[in-house]
């Protein structure tokens, strides 16, 4: 049984030809069907569209207004498969990504150009913020995707660990002697302390490990970017905790040192983060899976 919808396409084109039988042929139905679909349209409407004559039809009035409608009706759906199709192929969309200033510098970077190269036409939109900031974008539909300091601990997150980094202390010249000797946790503290704010994950990771030794910090300086924290020690203002993968610049450059500690922290993940409950776009998933490709984290660690 041919549909409302159906009834409606089969009424524009014979509209457009002015024929049942060119209609039939564009259409590849016989004319018979055509022509029923027709009387079947007009007895639900409970009015005449078509003035039938020997050379073909013509509309009537109530016909002429019907195929106005039908014909923006009908325009507006075909855009809208259009517009799902482009999305499908990834012509058109947008990827919103949480991430903190620092991952995004030195971790993110390379995968957004690699999906960007792969797929140009896809609006990026990223939204700063702190791992718990991070995961509350993605609960609230804010952001698809999160990258931030694990652990995270939330049965709704689907998590994939990216990448281990280690935590370390630095120090710029003015304590650069300290670089020769193997310092305990409670060395440290005779030193002024410069970490992270206490919201940060990672300064969370680092204070719950030296809690757990019985070691209670009190830090100088606590201050909101990972910036700030190597450029507070490299200003000689004390004893800086940081990441040592995302502070390679200054330790190579001998703008800070890397201090010996008799136990180094254990090392902990950066990762990402998206909804189990929820399925993600296509573009999502596409970005999900370049960052999950462990050929493609190889090429791009090669490359950086």
């Amino acid at each position: 049984m041919i549909g409302k919808l159906d009834l409606y396409r089969v009424f524009s084109v014979v509209a457009k030809n002015n024929s049942f039988s060119r209609a039939a042929r564009d259409l590849y139905m016989s004319q018979p069907a055509v022509s029923q679909a027709m009387m079947q349209l007009e007895k639900e409407l409970g009015t005449r569209l078509f003035n039938r004559t020997p050379k073909g039809v013509t509309l009537t009035t109530e016909g002429s207004l019907l195929y106005e409608y039908t014909n923006s009706a009908l325009g507006l759906l075909d855009a809208g498969e259009e517009k799902l199709l482009e999305f499908k192929n990834l012509t058109t969309g947008q990827l919103k990504i949480g991430v903190g200033d620092t991952i995004s510098r030195f971790f993110l970077m390379p995968y957004l150009e690699a999906f960007h190269t792969m797929y140009p036409n896809i609006k990026l939109q990223m939204f700063n913020g702190t791992t718990s900031e991070i995961c509350n974008f993605i609960k609230s539909g804010e952001a698809d995707v999160g990258l931030c300091n694990f652990p995270i601990e939330d049965p709704t997150l689907q998590l994939t660990v990216c990448t281990e980094v280690q935590d370390i202390f630095v120090c710029g010249e003015k304590y650069r002697t300290l670089e020769t000797k193997s310092l305990s946790y409670e060395d440290l503290l005779k030193f002024p302390l410069i970490f992270l704010e206490k919201k940060s994950n990672s300064r969370k990771y680092v204070e719950n490990y030296l809690l757990a030794k019985g070691i209670q910090i009190a830090p100088e300086f606590e201050l909101g970017s990972h910036d700030l924290v190597l450029e507070f020690a490299r200003s000689n203002l004390g004893i800086a905790c940081v990441t040592k993968e995302f502070s390679k610049d200054y330790l190579q450059r001998g703008l800070l040192y890397e201090l010996t500690l008799t136990e180094s922290i254990p090392k902990r993940s950066i990762g990402m983060c998206y909804l189990k409950s929820v399925p993600l776009s296509r573009a999502a998933t596409k970005f999900v899976e370049i960052i999950e490709n462990k050929e493609e984290r190889k090429r791009i660690n090669r490359r950086t």
